[in-house]
């Protein structure tokens, strides 16, 4: 059993530095519960299925598997959302890594960075690129953003 405790921000995209890292992702929802969300991730050219709990502040129960990435093109027919896009980008800073998402298709526009910690009151030091703070925002989480994406917004 694992927990995830994650802070997740929007960000200032013209100030973002180099990226160590860069993964196109799309990821499907086959449940959206609010009690638990199962996902299924094509990563690069590796899958994954993740099950998360109901966030508890920052922090749920989180248990991700690797999968054959047929397995997960098959999955992603039994979504009951629209896939969510992204273009991953990994950058370090202060000791921390920082996953910053480029969102494409209807979240297009869309850019966070989430940090995960190893305790919720963990201290963090904030980069300038980071903005305002969203963790507890629902409509942020990608599992809502395949229901209500970005660009419906008003």
């Amino acid at each position: 059993m694992a927990n995830e405790i994650e802070r997740k921000f929007l960000v200032h995209k013209d100030m973002i530095p180099e990226a160590k890292q860069c993964i196109r992702m799309i990821q499907a929802y086959l449940c959206t519960e609010p009690e638990r969300t199962v996902r299924v991730r094509i990563s690069g050219e590796e899958a994954f299925l993740t099950i998360k709990g109901k966030n508890k502040g920052i922090t749920r129960k989180e248990f991700e598997y690797s999968i054959p990435l047929e397995d997960a093109k098959e999955l992603m027919n039994l979504a009951v959302t629209k896939p969510v896009e992204k273009i991953r980008k990994i950058i370090y800073d202060n000791g921390k890594k920082w996953e910053i998402d480029f969102f494409e298709g209807e979240n297009k526009g869309l850019v966070t960075a989430e940090v995960e910690l190893s305790l919720e009151k963990e201290k963090v030091i904030i980069p300038v690129w980071v903005g305002k703070e969203i963790s507890e925002d629902l409509k942020y989480r990608n599992s809502m953003l395949s229901k209500m994406p970005y660009s419906h917004w008003k």
